[in-house]
């Protein structure tokens, strides 16, 4: 999955732990110290007993190229890394938003 196959705006469908598949939107994809970012937003579920107004929280996932040489999304298990993406991004939208 490669960064010009991924673009903004796009709806993938990631699989969890157990099994549960869920629609995420790519908002946006960072680039930082030399890694690769996507930042996702849950997609809502069409749900009578969901909220119209409710937005899930944003994810961060990194990517990494598999065995295969395709680009793949993994969980990013270090804090320090996860606190400097989201800090990165976070300041990203507020300079955006000025």
């Amino acid at each position: 999955m490669s960064e010009q196959e991924l673009e903004l705006e796009e709806v993938i469908t990631l699989v969890d732990e157990d099994g549960r598949e869920q629609d995420f939107e790519v908002i946006d994809i960072i680039h930082l110290d030399g890694s690769k970012y996507a930042v996702l937003l849950p997609v809502p579920e069409v749900d009578a007993g969901a909220a119209d107004d409710e937005e899930g929280e944003a994810i961060i996932l990194r990517f990494e190229t598999d065995e295969e040489g395709n680009e793949i999304l993994v969980d990013i298990e270090d804090d320090e890394e996860w606190e400097k993406v989201a800090d990165y991004w976070e300041e990203m939208i507020e300079n955006e938003d000025s």
